[in-house]
């Protein structure tokens, strides 16, 4: 008789072959995670013993761990985050060392929610938690090859005092995220006052490159445009000729992130920029762009570029967000495809990146050595 392997034996058998080269981990639970598991499946809670890892060394504690550990989700660790000594943000220290991206092990995950974005590319964990105030679930998501969602400012406790961060989640792909999120915003649906779910096709949607601000480099920008062409031609998109132009908001969040939310040219590019939005989102309109301006960069940093220059305006406005895979560059680093919805849509935008999903070829895994 074959004996199955539980998943999150099988996430632990992972994290301990994998982690020493990846360094996405800063603690793995190996004793408490089995017993979580058989305490899950054994009162049939929704989750069902399902493994994921948490942000950081505060993720169990935070709302949304708390939400799936009591929907039956077995957290097996805490992922690496920033450590201290650079202002940058897109990195991670793991036990081992520096968090390395799973496709390219010379450049970054991304950060700041780094080890959660490389331990669902490489298979350590069916979910991860994040947290998202600048782009730090949708960046590292994109330059993993997975997808992450940021969920609608305000609908979970933000663990941000200036409501700039809220909570997100990643997972191979938006369909594998659904049972997670699910359970994330309560176990039920969220308004999506703009949405009717099932969603019909094809969805409206407008494309911007850049959003009239940032300097995308341009095989960033053909591969998302190439997703984008496909999204048309399968019929699961219906592009609209609508401005999705923007202010730039670096100086906005930034007098946000200091504390003062009231400075006049803050107050003002978020009121221009949200009535640009308001227009744009009109009759439940998605927003399509590249999640990040740049490919991954080196562990030296970024350089002068801001990784965030497509991410961080809705931080800004509030508006959910989540990073798809859309292809790769020539040197093999993956890129992502930034779907923007309405604020409160969370749901109507989790379906509308399924419909995204079925029409773009499937994310491959990274070829990570003794991988099985």
């Amino acid at each position: 008789m074959t004996r199955t392997t539980s998943a999150v034996a099988r996430a632990l058998e992972r994290i301990e072959r994998l982690d020493p080269a990846l360094h996405a981990f800063i603690e793995v639970w190996p004793d408490e995670a089995p017993a979580r598991e058989r305490e899950a499946v054994a009162r049939r809670l929704p989750l069902g013993g399902q493994p994921f890892a948490v942000k950081g060394p505060s993720g169990i504690r935070s709302y949304a761990a708390r939400r799936l550990i009591a929907a039956g989700g077995v957290p097996v660790g805490a992922t690496s985050v920033p450590g201290p000594g650079t202002v940058w943000q897109t990195w991670g220290q793991g036990a081992h060392g520096r968090t390395v991206n799973p496709w390219r092990a010379d450049r970054t995950p991304g950060g700041s929610s780094a080890g959660s974005a490389v331990a669902v590319a490489a298979g350590m964990a069916e979910a991860a938690t994040g947290s998202d105030g600048a782009g730090s679930v949708r960046i590292p998501a994109a330059w993993c090859g997975v997808f992450g969602l940021k969920t609608t400012n305000g609908l979970l406790p933000s663990p941000d005092r200036t409501g700039l961060a809220s909570a997100g989640v990643f997972a191979r792909s938006a369909a594998a995220a659904e049972p997670y999120l699910r359970q994330m915003l309560g176990g039920g649906r969220t308004p999506d006052e703009a949405f009717g779910l099932p969603l019909p096709l094809p969805l409206p949607a407008v494309y911007s490159e850049d959003l009239g601000l940032a300097e995308v480099d341009p095989e960033v920008a053909a591969v998302v445009r190439a997703a984008v062409d496909r999204l048309v031609a399968a019929g699961t998109v219906r592009l609209l000729d609508r401005d999705a132009g923007l202010l730039d908001p670096a100086g906005a969040w930034t007098a946000v992130r200091g504390g003062a939310p009231d400075a006049p040219e803050a107050v003002r590019v978020r009121r221009t920029n949200d009535e640009r939005l308001e227009t744009l989102f009109s009759g439940g309109a998605l927003l399509l762009t590249p999640a990040t301006p740049n490919r991954p960069h080196g562990h030296e940093g970024p350089g002068s570029r801001y990784s965030t220059a497509l991410t961080w305006a809705f931080n800004l406005s509030g508006h959910p967000a989540a990073s798809l895979p859309a292809g790769f560059t020539g040197d093999g680093c993956p890129v992502g495809l930034q779907v923007v919805a309405p604020r409160g849509a969370d749901l109507g935008l989790l379906a509308a990146a399924r419909a995204v999903e079925d029409a773009l070829p499937a994310a491959p895994a990274p070829p990570l050595p003794g991988r099985r």
